[in-house]
Formats: structure tokens, sequence, C-alpha cells
């Protein structure tokens, strides 16, 4: 029984204090944007600032375009998430209820692609982009990340926990495959789908390397690559730089929060566990 007690008293502890670890940058991070800048580098740390300076907020708007790049980010977001829904929905279909020569090995060799890193296709990416005149543009943003090979997967393995008699019943009573789709095994799938779209979300919104390359004016720039410039411009201002920070992370941890149940239950009917 004390062994039991010592062992989840432990546990706990540990939770705890990973807790802190991760939530102290954080905490860190929304102190240093409401400090004054004489405050900043104080020691003994002073977390507290004395005099809450709500302008640096709107200095940092001031500076630079935040509300354009805002519009940015949520556009390109929103987009993302739409279109690999779309694409993630009909090819998990496929593979999981359509009968066709080599489905297996196919989907086998999808999934194979999960193993090639990213920065690998970037360049091919771009030339591509490049050669469509598509450089600067919404679409060059969003097309390409339309198509998520986890996601697939995912919904996939979702969609094998539906019933199959309940397939073989729709298409007897002359349901057509599209319209079981829709009309059935999406409904049936929301855990799942709200897991992916959380996760393309939140993929979307941090993304920075791809709209750096292939974007090259003010206009077209998103939130990570703005923070990324006026990190440069504000030099050693770094109250206004946590304070940039701070407007960029909040819209997408009220997006997790809001939506994180469901990353658990989409995750387990799903079949994939930690």
């Amino acid at each position: 029984m004390t062994k039991n007690i010592l062992k989840k008293s432990l546990i706990y502890i540990i939770l705890v204090l990973g807790c802190i670890i991760t939530l102290l940058p954080f905490l860190w991070m929304i102190s240093t944007s409401l400090k004054p800048f004489n405050e900043i580098f104080l020691m003994p740390l002073k977390w507290i600032p004395s005099k809450i300076m709500w302008k640096n907020y709107g200095e940092v708007q001031s500076k630079i375009p935040l509300l354009k790049y805002f519009f940015n980010s949520v556009f390109i977001t929103l987009g993302i998430t739409l279109g690999t829904l779309i694409t993630t929905i009909l090819a998990a279909f496929a593979f999981s209820k359509v009968r066709f020569w080599g489905r297996d090995v196919i989907f086998s060799i999808f999934i194979g692609t999960m193993m090639i890193p990213g920065e690998v296709i970037l360049i091919p990416n771009y030339i591509t982009i490049s050669k469509v005149g598509w450089m600067n543009s919404y679409k060059a943003l969003i097309i390409p990340w339309t198509v998520s090979v986890f996601s697939i997967f995912l919904l996939r393995q979702f969609f094998f926990t539906i019933p199959e008699p309940l397939y073989r019943a729709a298409k007897i009573d002359g349901c057509s495959d599209f319209k079981f789709l829709w009309t059935i095994m999406v409904p049936l799938s929301k855990p799942a789908l709200i897991t992916i779209a959380l996760l393309r979300i939140i993929n979307s919104w941090n993304e920075f390397l791809w709209p750096l390359i292939v974007t090259n004016i003010p206009n077209m720039r998103t939130l990570p690559v703005g923070l990324m410039t006026f990190t440069s411009e504000a030099g050693a201002d770094y109250h206004l730089l946590m304070a940039a920070a701070t407007m960029i992370i909040i819209p997408i941890l009220i997006v997790y929060f809001v939506l994180q149940k469901y990353i658990i239950s989409g995750m387990t009917k799903s079949g994939i566990k930690g």
C-alpha cells in the first residue's frame, strides 16, 4: 500500500515538474511582453512587472502590418486545412472501402513517402512553383500542402472501424459510394476529422520555411515570417519581440484548448496509440 502511494506520488511530482518546465518559457514570454525595457534583464529575475506596459502591443502593431500578416496566416491555414480534409476523405475511402487491383501495394508505397524528410522536396517544389508562375501567391502557399499522408493513414484506420456490413447493406439499397461516404462515413468520423484539422491548423500556422522561400514581398508574409523580419528590425527591443510572439501564439493556443479532447478520441478510435 505504502509502495503504491510512493509510486503515484513520484509520478505526480514528475508530471508537475514537467508541466512547470514546459510552461516557464511561455510565462516568461508573456511577462517580458508587459515589462518596460529596463526590467527585462534585472537580476534576480523579475516575473511581475512593476508597471504593466500594454502599450508594447500597440507599438508592435504600429511598426509592422500585423493585421495583414494575421489575415494571411488565417487564410492560408484555412485553405490548407479544408483542402487536406477533402483529399484525405477521398483517399482514405478509396484505400479502405473501394476494392481495386494493387490497393494495398499502392498504399504501402504511399506510406513509405512519410520517411522522406520534408526538406528534401523543398527544392523540387520550389522549381515547380516557379515554373508555373505561382511565386508570391496564395496558390503557392496552399496547394502544395493540401495532401497529408499521415492524415490519410489516420482516417483510413478510422474508416476500418466502420462495419463492413453497413457498407454492403447501403450498396444493396442502391446507395452510391459517394453518397455513402458523405452521408454516413463522414458524420461518423467526426473525432478523426477534427483531429486531422487541428493537427493541420497547428502545422500550417507555425510553418516558416516554405512561406519564406516562395514569397519575397511584405504583403504575402505570414506571422512566423513577419516575426522573423521584425526580429531583425527590432534589434534589442526584446519586450516588443515578446509582445509580437505572444500575439502570434495566443490564437493557436485557443484553438488547441478548445479542440484538444478530440485528439485523444480520434487517435484511440483510429487504433493509434502513443
